[in-house]
């Protein structure tokens, strides 16, 4: 190579950028700009909650919901084989397909103890109406007593006439008011025991039935289990089976228990209530239509019950 050539090569090496130099240089054309890039990295404070992974807080609520929604789904499984079984026990009993759990003593005091209700609440519903009808005799009466008296004032030829008529129905109206009590408080008596006292009972009973019928849905089906011929889609273990008929078999029993407990303090606090509301009923009765005005008092003081007039009906003429 000669010297010439040496030259020009050393030159164009000397106009060459070096690699520092061109990380930063952009070169365009024939001018020259240059664009400087940061090469520092600026680091800012962190704090340490910012440095949790948000994956595993995700994971948690994602943990917590999915076993929220399989306790759910295990609920509503389990409902689901209940009332399956309930239902084909229900329709295999109407059948006479299936066994059921019979205790002859405890369904004829259940059959007894609706019949009664029943019974109750006929005449619950008979005094209603004879209530009913009594007020409005009584505001007859009142209003009769008045027209009476005002006649009295005005025909003097029968003055004594309208006033021993008017007098007569004042006295049947005082006496009224005191019966109406007595019915009332008859009323609400024989109320409370069959809408309340009785219908809890009741209440109970239906549970009975319900954990009944639940009861021997399980034992026919651990009875098939163990002949081995249960349904292949309602196969469980031994075990399983077991334990479900032995759960049933508990609620059962208690049920059972409960209801004899209560029909037992049913039928005691019945007897009492009914000796009394009878007896009441009985004395009120015979008092007023005797016009024993004395008796009647004494029948409602025997009882404690107060002594409230109708608002509508005779608070006015008491006060004349």
């Amino acid at each position: 190579m000669n010297k010439s050539s040496e030259k020009s090569i050393h030159e164009m090496l000397k106009n060459t950028p070096s690699m520092n130099d061109s990380t930063d240089v952009v070169h365009t054309g024939s001018e020259q700009q240059t664009i400087k890039h940061s090469t520092t990295l600026t680091l800012r404070n962190v704090s340490n909650h910012s440095l949790t992974s948000p994956t595993s807080v995700s994971l948690e609520d994602e943990s917590a919901y999915i076993k929220n929604g399989s306790s759910k789904l295990d609920t509503f499984r389990n409902w689901s084989i209940t009332t399956y079984k309930c239902t084909k026990q229900i329709m295999l009993e109407k059948l006479g397909k299936s066994t059921r759990t019979v205790d002859l003593e405890l369904e004829a005091q259940i059959d007894q103890l609706k019949e009664t209700q029943k019974k109750y609440l006929s005449i619950l519903r008979l005094s209603r109406a004879f209530t009913s009808h009594f007020y409005n005799c009584m505001q007859t009466q009142s209003l009769l007593s008045e027209t009476f008296a005002d006649l009295a004032q005005k025909s003097p030829e029968l003055q004594e006439e309208f006033l021993r008529n008017a007098e007569t129905q004042r006295i049947l109206t005082k006496n009224g008011e005191l019966l109406l009590n007595a019915l009332n408080f008859f009323i609400s008596s024989i109320n409370t025991l069959c809408n309340k006292t009785i219908d809890d009972t009741l209440l109970t009973i239906r549970q009975y039935e319900l954990a009944r019928v639940e009861y021997d849905a399980y034992r026919v089906d651990m009875e098939q289990q163990r002949t081995g011929g249960s349904e292949p889609q309602q196969k469980y273990s031994n075990d399983e089976v077991q334990k479900k008929y032995e759960k049933c078999k508990d609620q059962y029993e208690k049920l059972r228990s409960d209801i004899v407990v209560k029909m037992q303090f049913l039928e005691e606090n019945r007897i009492k209530v009914m000796h009394k509301q009878l007896l009441l009923f009985h004395n009120a009765i015979a008092a007023y239509f005797a016009g024993n005005a004395n008796g009647l008092e004494k029948t409602l003081q025997q009882f404690n019950i107060s002594l409230k007039s109708p608002n509508s009906v005779t608070s006015s003429w008491l006060e004349q």
